[in-house]
């Protein structure tokens, strides 16, 4: 099962050249291979990074960079936020070893899997938590919950490894694998448009948060392909009627105003 392909590490805004280059040294030791950067806070790449990674060049080498998470995780099936901080999200919270077994199983499906870090100061956002299938905590002492960033990622990357190394059989996935998350995307947006063009979000500075819950409810469902397209349908359907009935109530108006005169 060596040929599986590991998971996709994505950074963001990350804030030190060094700490990058700490994370590409334990994915190097690790079997991980794909580090993915959202809005690094100095740019890249960064000179630091290399003298950090203790030789993992081709990591560093093959680093691709994002303007937000949506971009960063939108071709990935699969990504858990790791995060010590649920946040207010009700989504499902494992261990890096219970998310590890699912990334597995997952990848030995054919699925494209990824784990998400925070900054270093800020973590991530709620938001962006809203777009993962779930969230990664590293049950760490309560009394020092100070991790540094490749700790972190060397934790999770070492689950992923002794899975890799001595594993059971993986558990292949019954059914139609869920969809990618540019297609999730493009669905919530679809719908949250819709909403706002019918007065859903009320009152506006709701907006937010209403939308985050809705991401993370529809989320949970782990839709494919065709149920995305299925729904999308679904919301054209309705947003096409409403549009008909508004039109016949205007043309209704216009005629009695018409004959008002």
């Amino acid at each position: 099962m060596t040929e599986l392909t590991p998971p996709v590490v994505i950074l963001d805004k990350s804030q030190m050249a060094d700490n990058i280059g700490a994370v590409a040294r334990v994915m190097a030791n690790f079997g991980l291979s794909e580090l993915r950067l959202v809005s690094p806070r100095d740019g890249w790449p960064q000179d630091r990074a290399w003298a950090t990674a203790s030789g993992a060049d081709w990591v560093l080498e093959g680093v691709r960079v994002f303007d937000s998470v949506a971009e960063a995780i939108a071709d990935l099936n699969t990504v858990f936020a790791t995060t010590a901080r649920p946040r207010e999200t009700r989504q499902p919270v494992r261990t890096p070893r219970e998310s590890a077994r699912i990334l597995y199983d997952d990848t030995a499906s054919g699925l494209k899997t990824g784990l998400l870090f925070g900054g270093e100061r800020a973590g991530l956002e709620t938001t962006d938590i809203a777009l993962c299938a779930g969230i990664t905590t590293i049950p760490i002492d309560p009394r020092h919950h100070s991790l540094n960033l490749a700790q972190a990622v060397a934790i999770n990357a070492y689950e992923w490894r002794t899975l890799i190394l001595d594993a059971p059989p993986p558990r292949f996935r019954e059914g139609e694998p869920p969809a990618s998350n540019d297609l999730l995307v493009g669905m919530y947006e679809h719908l949250e448009a819709e909403l706002d063009n019918g007065g859903f979000f009320y009152p506006p500075e709701k907006k937010r948060s209403m939308s985050q819950n809705l991401r993370v409810m529809l989320g949970r469902a782990a839709f494919t392909e065709q149920e995305v397209a299925t729904l999308r349908g679904a919301i054209h359907a309705l947003a096409k009627g409403r549009g008909r009935v508004l039109a016949k109530l205007a043309a209704e108006r216009a005629e009695a105003a018409k004959k008002g005169e």
